[in-house]
C-alpha cells in the first residue's frame, strides 16, 4: 500500500496562479491593460477610436524607451535616475543650437552630454563601485546645474523645434504615429540584444550573481560602462523625440517621466534586484501607465496624486514579486 504521508500534496489554486503569473507575466499584464481600456470606455463612451489609439501610442513611446533604459540597468541590479536629465539636456541643446548650427552639428552637440553622463555613470558604478542610485542621482543634479548655466548663454538666441522632430513626434502616416519609425527599431534592438547576444546574457549574469560572473571571467566594469553609455544614448534620443511631441523646450522637460519609467519596468516584470525581466513586458507596462494617466485625467486627479499612485504601484509590484519568489 502507498503510504498516505508520502503522497504529494495537491497544489493549491493560489500557488498555481502565482506560478502561472511568474512564468507568463505578459498574460496578466495584457488582461490589466484591457480592463483599463474597458473602464475608460465606460467612463467616456466613444473615446476608444483610431485617434485616441494614435495619441496614446505617441505618449507611450517616449516612456517605453526610457523604461527600456531602466529595464537594462535593473537587470544588473542597478537603476538610472539620470535619464530624465539626459533627455532634457539633449532636447534643450538641440532646440537652441539648431538656431545657428547645421542640423547634423546640432545633433552631435545634443548627444554629447548623453555620452559624457553615461561614461561618468558607468565608471562610477563599474570602477569605483558607487551605488547606481547615488551615482545616477548625483549626475542628474550636476547635469541640471550645467543646463541652468547653459540656458543663460543662449537665452538671447532663442529656441526652435526642428521640423523633422515635429513630424516625428506628432505626425501620423496612414493613421500610425511617425514615432513608430524610431521606436520599432529601438525595441527590436533591445529585445534582440537581451535575448540573442552575449552582452545581454552578461547583463542577466551580473544581476543574478555578480560574484559568480566575476569568477567566470566577466569584466564587470566594461559591462557596466557599456550599459550606462547605451542607457544615456537612448535617453538622449528620447529627449529629441519628446521635444517634437511637446513642442516646448524647458529645463524640466522629461523629468516627470523618470518615476513612471521605473514603474513601467517594474510592472513589466523586471526585478529591481537584478537577473530577471525583459523588455516586452516593459512595453506593455508603459502602455498600462499611459492609459492609466488618461483615466486619472478624466477623474481629474492632480499630478501629485499621480506620482503618489505610481510610487504605490512600484511598492506593490515589488512586494508581490518577493512573495512569488518566496513561494516558488
Amino acid at each position: 500500500m502507498t503510504d498516505i504521508a508520502t503522497m504529494p500534496r495537491p497544489v493549491s489554486f493560489g500557488r498555481r496562479l502565482k506560478r502561472f503569473m511568474a512564468d507568463r507575466p505578459l498574460i496578466p499584464l495584457i488582461i490589466l491593460l484591457i480592463i483599463l481600456v474597458v473602464i475608460l470606455q465606460i467612463l467616456r463612451p466613444g473615446i476608444l477610436n483610431e485617434r485616441w489609439i494614435a495619441n496614446t501610442a505617441k505618449f507611450a513611446i517616449p516612456l517605453a524607451i526610457l523604461a527600456g533604459c531602466q529595464t537594462m540597468t535593473m537587470l544588473t541590479g542597478g537603476i538610472d535616475l539620470s535619464v530624465g536629465t539626459v533627455a532634457t539636456m539633449s532636447a534643450f541643446i538641440m532646440a537652441t543650437q539648431i538656431v545657428n548650427q547645421d542640423p547634423a552639428v546640432a545633433f552631435l552637440l545634443a548627444m554629447l552630454p548623453a555620452v559624457l553622463i553615461g561614461l561618468i555613470n558607468g565608471i562610477g558604478v563599474g570602477v569605483f563601485r558607487v551605488h547606481p542610485l547615488i551615482m545616477t542621482l548625483g549626475t542628474s543634479l550636476i547635469g541640471t546645474g550645467f543646463l541652468q548655466v547653459y540656458q543663460r548663454t543662449v537665452i538671447a538666441s532663442g529656441a526652435r523645434i526642428p521640423d523633422f522632430l515635429n513630424w516625428l513626434g506628432t505626425g501620423l502616416t496612414y493613421g500610425f504615429p511617425n514615432a513608430l519609425l524610431l521606436f520599432v527599431p529601438v525595441a527590436v534592438l533591445i529585445v534582440f540584444m537581451l535575448n540573442r547576444t552575449g552582452f545581454g546574457r552578461l547583463l542577466y549574469a551580473v544581476g543574478d550573481n555578480e560574484r559568480a560572473a566575476r569568477l567566470s571571467g566577466v569584466r564587470y566594469w566594461q559591462v557596466i560602462t557599456a550599459l550606462y553609455v547605451l542607457s544615456s544614448l537612448l535617453a538622449g534620443i528620447t529627449g529629441l523625440l519628446y521635444i517634437g511631441l511637446i513642442k516646448a523646450p524647458s529645463l524640466s522637460l522629461a523629468e516627470p517621466l523618470v518615476l513612471p519609467s521605473v514603474a513601467a519596468a517594474v510592472i513589466g516584470g523586471t526585478s529591481i534586484f537584478g537577473g530577471r525581466g525583459g523588455y516586452t513586458g516593459t512595453i506593455v507596462g508603459a502602455l498600462i501607465l499611459t492609459v492609466l494617466t488618461t483615466l486619472l485625467t478624466i477623474l481629474q486627479m492632480p499630478e501629485g496624486g499621480r506620482r503618489i499612485l505610481f510610487g504605490f504601484i512600484v511598492l506593490f509590484v515589488t512586494a508581490a514579486y518577493l512573495r512569488i519568489i518566496e513561494d516558488r
